[in-house]
């Protein structure tokens, strides 16, 4: 039988670049406002007004913006009212200058002001909701810094929850969150650096720091990072962390994201990095080590005995979230004479009509466990707590009831999972629940020698994993004595007086006032 194929299409066979423009802006007002409507393909939401100078038809103006990424009473009370103004104006001006230059000096009442030559620097102004003033017989334009438009107003933030705080949150605008910090951090060492990501989205994206505090190593490598990054558009500071982070094989999150203003306010005092990125609420923080992970700001708002009941509460609860369905399954299926007796016959009464071995019985519910938390996070919240509550009790229920597992068993996990919960960083969540999986496999094979050799190899990669050029277990290891007492104890704020040794900051004194 013969076959019969298509002709291939003629597809081009290199990457179709964005359609950009370096030349440089006309001197005629038609053909600059002609070329912007080609590169955007004359989009409905482009917005041209013209106007006439001193009411002569042959001196003619344009303000360019985008619909919805503008300030409109700004825009409308600071340059279309203006213009109206200086085209009706009779006075005389220095003929020495350009139109352009008169505007800026006498009718331009917004502070943010720039000056464009090319047809790419006034269509990045658009894109990102500035307005562009363009002049016939002008062969650059203004661009007005008018950004604004609908965004969300800042709020609590709903995935750190805590009792006693402050109760604000970063928003998705940039300059917004800057501001936040500001508030924060009212000193003088604040610093701001800013790049631009993605190759069509040109977002703006921050590296703040403290100068005089972060060591200059840290802040060169992060810029260092960020600058090689080449990608089209990063919607959300996630696509940043895995492009600058040091192991990309590594399960361990090796930076931290926040969306609490203060947390990342008091990390920039630590001699830390805060990375924002325009359009998400989620910050950067870096470098960031293990132990910084099982820290929350409240241990800090409350008393020291209270602090350090929580923190040993959540290491506690991190054990429990690792390693405990391993220990089921190594203690009942290989080293049962480990246990207690009368504990022994209680589990082995219970599992004495269960078809399926501890291993097997221990996966299914952790399937289980997990499928139901992954549906509580997809679906609408009142349904997605209706879903984890009720599903699990159900299910466990009728699990146990049917025989399929054991009592003690959807006890394991239900710690299991009230444990996970505890842990104040939701990526090294996730980190655990990959750990788990591969001890809970070890422990079927080999019992409690296979759970300690996994643990090795899990120690051994986290002594050699590094957050941008600090150790990741710091200070346990290199061990620094000075540095525990803000581990996994909480000392008196009285003692807490120098920063961390690990961090190798400048200013190591945080006690004394910082000399502006």
């Amino acid at each position: 039988m013969r076959r019969r194929y298509t002709k291939k299409a003629n597809w081009p066979s290199k990457n179709i670049k964005e359609q950009t423009s370096n030349e440089s802006l006309n001197s005629q007002l038609d053909a600059n406002i002609q070329k912007l409507k080609q590169l955007l393909d004359g989009p409905n939401d482009l917005v041209i007004r013209e106007f006439l100078l001193n009411n002569n038809p042959t001196m003619k103006g344009s303000v360019v913006y985008m619909d919805g990424l503008i300030d409109k009473q700004l825009v409308q009370e600071s340059i279309l009212r203006n213009m109206k103004d200086f085209a009706s104006n009779k006075k005389s001006y220095d003929t020495s200058k350009t139109i352009l230059e008169v505007m800026y000096e006498n009718f331009i009442s917004i502070h943010s002001v720039e000056k464009g030559n090319t047809l790419e620097d006034a269509l990045d102004g658009i894109l990102v909701g500035k307005t562009v003033i363009l002049i016939d017989g002008q062969t650059s334009a203004l661009i007005i810094n008018t950004k604004g438009g609908e965004s969300r107003s800042i709020d609590e933030p709903t995935t750190e929850m805590v009792v006693r705080g402050p109760r604000v949150g970063f928003v998705e605008s940039l300059g917004t969150n800057l501001a936040l910090l500001r508030k924060s951090l009212q000193t003088s060492s604040l610093r701001f650096q800013t790049h631009q990501i993605g190759r069509r989205s040109k977002k703006s994206l921050v590296v703040a720091y403290v100068d005089g505090v972060v060591h200059p190593e840290i802040v060169k490598e992060v810029n260092r990072r960020i600058q090689s990054i080449d990608i089209d558009d990063a919607p959300e500071s996630g696509f940043i962390e895995q492009w600058i982070e040091d192991s990309f094989l590594s399960p361990f999150p090796q930076m931290d994201n926040t969306e609490r203003s203060d947390k990342a306010s008091s990390e920039l005092l630590q001699g830390k990095v805060v990375i924002l990125l325009d359009g998400t609420p989620f910050v950067l923080i870096a470098p960031f080590t293990l132990g910084d992970f099982l820290k929350s700001p409240e241990d800090y708002n409350e008393r020291w005995l209270i602090g350090t009941l929580l923190r040993i509460l959540r290491y506690v609860a991190a054990f429990f979230a690792l390693l405990l369905p391993s220990l089921y399954i190594a203690l009942i299926s290989l080293h049962p004479g480990l246990l207690p007796t009368d504990m022994a016959l209680s589990i082995a009464a219970t599992r004495e009509e269960v078809p399926f071995p501890p291993v097997a019985e221990a996966f299914l519910m952790v399937l289980t466990m997990e499928l139901l938390q992954e549906a509580g996070l997809r679906l609408p919240a009142p349904i997605g707590q209706t879903i984890g509550i009720v599903g699990g009790l159900v299910i466990g229920d009728a699990a146990v009831s049917a025989g399929i597992v054991s009592p003690i068993m959807v006890i394991v996990i239900g710690l299991t999972a009230i444990s996970a919960f505890a842990t104040p960083s939701f990526s090294l969540g996730i980190s655990f629940r990959i750990l788990r999986i591969a001890f809970m496999l070890a422990a079927g094979i080999l019992g409690l020698f296979g759970i300690i050799l996994v643990y090795i190899m899990v120690m051994i990669h986290m002594v050699n994993l590094k957050s941008f050029g600090v150790p990741y277990t710091a200070p346990f290891s290199p061990t620094m004595d000075r540095d525990w007492k803000d581990l996994i104890l909480r000392a008196p704020m009285t003692i807490l007086t120098r920063r961390p040794n690990f961090m190798n900051t400048k200013d190591v004194d945080s006690g004394s006032r910082e000399k502006e």
